[in-house]
């Protein structure tokens, strides 16, 4: 059964992929190219020559079928571990129906796996960062994200106790106001990489961080959404109904 769930998951995932492509090569990838031009102009400007050897990769493949990819493969194994969280959830955090824990999982998702990193370290178009600090950048952004989670579990079950002390609507809040307090200490706290350069247009680097989300936001909608309507009447749902009838 978890197979099945497994198979929807991907499935969901694949098409969010798809979705995330065409919103990509229609914003981000124009801010990836101006960034590109910048940065080419910044060193004909200062004098800088560059030996021309032939590419690895085209620019034209990595907007393409190198995006194309890249996105319906991060779709397609995100989506297969967001069915297993779901299955093991369905049942063990109350009376949500499947769309319902869905869609709720995958905006628990969206926060800890994309707000939270990108609020300390948000994403950088070519031409912004030292490229000698692109490991410690990506530790720092990985432990962001594993912090997150951590953070984001944690204030699950002290939602449960204070649940059963104050009730589900001021639980919640409790369990809420316990994640943003760790989470500001945690950033307060951790390095601070600042490498834009001074001359970078503002503009430009705030529509390729905004194309950035919009690519996230748009994979988790979909999977969410997607998810809960593949699963709801599928043998998943009939067999939990089943179990459910021979325990009353």
């Amino acid at each position: 059964m978890v197979g099945k769930l497994l198979v929807r998951g991907m499935l969901a995932g694949i098409v969010a992929g798809l979705l995330t492509f065409a919103f990509a090569r229609i914003a981000g990838e124009p801010q990836v190219d101006q960034a590109i031009s910048l940065e080419e102009k910044a060193a004909a400007a200062h004098g800088e020559e560059h030996e021309h050897e032939p590419e690895l990769v085209s620019r034209e493949t990595q907007a393409g079928l190198g995006l194309l990819t890249g996105v319906v493969t991060y779709g397609a194994a995100f989506g297969g571990l967001f069915s297993l969280v779901f299955a093991y959830a369905y049942g063990r955090v109350g009376a949500l129906s499947v769309r319902a824990l869905s869609a709720w999982l995958a905006a628990g998702a969206f926060i800890a796996l994309v707000i939270v990193p990108n609020l300390k370290y948000p994403a950088n178009p070519p031409s912004v960062g030292d490229p000698e600090t692109i490991g410690t950048r990506t530790g720092l952004f990985f432990l962001m994200i594993a912090i997150s989670l951590a953070t984001l579990v944690f204030s699950l079950k002290v939602r449960r106790r204070a649940v059963a002390k104050f009730g589900a609507w001021n639980g919640s809040i409790v369990a809420g106001l316990v994640f943003v307090a760790i989470i500001a200490a945690v950033q307060l706290s951790m390095p601070v990489v600042d490498e834009v350069p001074a001359a970078f247009p503002a503009v430009l680097l705030w529509k390729f961080r905004v194309a950035a989300i919009g690519m996230q936001l748009i994979m988790w909608t979909t999977i969410g959404l997607l998810f809960g309507a593949l699963v709801e009447r599928s043998a998943f749902m009939r067999t939990n109904a089943r179990v459910t009838m021979k325990s009353l």
